[in-house]
């Protein structure tokens, strides 16, 4: 819902809708107040050597044995403007490193 003074929007504040910017109210009708829920989200800890295999594998060169198989994740881990953090673990020795 907007304010029809200025145009902001409207939030909610006991039985009445309230304008932050002009101080406008008006009494909150049922079918015009929706309030959604966020859907809960799902998070999967890899703690395991068999939880390993869920993940995506790719042909690169374990630098600790040599082996060419390796699991692979994307991680943020810089500002937002900075490219994604590979994170690797071997499927032969089970070495992580990362590639930036």
């Amino acid at each position: 819902m907007f304010c029809p003074d200025c145009g902001a929007l409207l939030y909610p504040d006991g039985d009445m809708m309230v304008c932050r910017k002009c101080e406008y109210r008006e009494k909150k009708t049922g079918d015009r107040c929706i309030v959604a829920d966020r859907e809960e989200q799902e998070l999967t800890v890899i703690d395991s050597e068999e939880d390993l295999e869920v993940l995506p594998k790719t042909q690169v060169t374990c630098p600790e044995c040599g082996h060419n198989e390796a699991y692979w994740v994307l991680r943020q881990t810089r500002a937002a403007d900075e490219p994604e953090t590979r994170i690797y673990t071997c499927t032969g020795c089970g070495y992580k490193w990362r590639e930036y």
